[in-house]
């Protein structure tokens, strides 16, 4: 395998490219075992990583304020979703 960036810094589009690459490629059968078993430690990793990206839209989303009718009024910043 060639030398890959460090998943943290990948945006999720990019993160989901390459967790689709991995799938693709142990699925073709074509890996050796050493490889499959990195292959699969980074899919695993970059699944890990597109999960926290969508948590942290989908945060962002419920930050959105609403009034007693649930129509939204506003939003508020994300740093305080957690304050209340």
């Amino acid at each position: 395998m060639t030398s890959q960036p460090d998943i943290a810094a990948l945006s999720f589009e990019d993160a989901l490219k390459a967790l689709e690459d991995v799938v693709r490629r142990l699925e073709s059968g074509e890996a050796p075992l050493d490889e499959s078993i990195a292959l699969y430690t980074r899919g695993d990793a970059l699944r890990a990583h597109c999960q926290t990206r969508l948590d942290a839209a989908q945060a962002r989303i419920e930050a959105v304020v609403a009034d007693r009718d649930g129509r939204a009024t506003g939003t508020r910043p994300f740093d305080t979703v957690s304050e209340g």
